[in-house]
Order: C-alpha cells, then structure tokens, then sequence
C-alpha cells in the first residue's frame, strides 16, 4: 500500500469518528462527514470502503443519500429527534452557561431548518435491484 492510500485510509477514519460524533454532538453534521469518510476509502482500499458500505447504519445511509440525493422523512426525523434529545440533554446535565445554551439551542434550531426544509425528502426504494451500482441482493458493486 502506497503512501497515498495510507494517508486516505488515515483520513477516512478521522472522518468516520467525526461523522458518527455527529450524531450525538449538536451542531456537528454527519452527512459531509460520512461521505467523505466513503470517498476516501474508495480511494484508499476496496476492503475498507466495501466493508463501510455492508454495515447496517453507516453504509445503509450513505448508499441511500448517493443513490436518492436526499434523506426519507423517516431519517429526517430519527435525525431531528436525535439532535434535540441530545441536546436536551447537553443543557439539562452539564453546567452551561446562559449563552452556550443559548448558542446550542440556536445550533439546533439551525439543523432542523437545513434537515427540514434544504435538504431533499425523497422516497426510500428498498429494493435497489436495477439501480446503478447495487446487484441483486442490494450489494454495492465496486
């Protein structure tokens, strides 16, 4: 392995901890994190980018997002609910100050508007036989 791929395969993990912080860390997004962490397997190794995609969660998401260009109200929603349960969480059980929660709840606010309202609702096909990319049993081909 060249020094290349090393430094991608390095910085795609990076990503990936930073995307799946995402989750839990308001304000923090996942979806730019989960993508990149995607292309710089892609670029680094067959193996780890294969492997990324076949896990229930991660891989199901990014397939999702590449394929439909957007997220079902089912996601939208797990995301929403996620976000604000953590941060109620962050304000109810950390000592705060009256700004950083304010800051928080403006953060909060700030996702729910772009997971809302910019980023696309599209209908979730899970079948994806015949789409470009996926084989019959809805396996990314490389």
């Amino acid at each position: 392995m060249n020094l290349t791929k090393v430094i991608f395969l390095l910085l795609g993990t990076i990503t990936l901890g930073i995307g799946v912080a995402g989750i839990f860390i308001p304000g923090l997004p996942t979806t730019p994190f989960l993508l990149l962490t995607a292309g710089l397997y892609a670029r680094s190794s067959d193996v780890v980018y294969k492997k990324l995609m076949e896990t229930s969660i991660i891989g199901t998401y990014i397939k999702n997002y590449k394929v439909y260009k957007g997220m079902s109200v089912r996601q939208k929603l797990f995301s929403i609910i996620l976000m604000w349960t953590m941060i109620t969480v962050s304000c109810l059980f950390f000592n705060h100050s009256d700004l950083l929660i304010l800051i928080l709840l403006l953060l909060g606010l700030t996702g729910t508007v772009v997971m809302g309202f910019f980023i696309p609702t599209v209908r979730i096909n899970k079948k994806l036989t015949g789409v470009r990319g996926f084989d019959k049993e809805n396996n990314l081909i490389l």
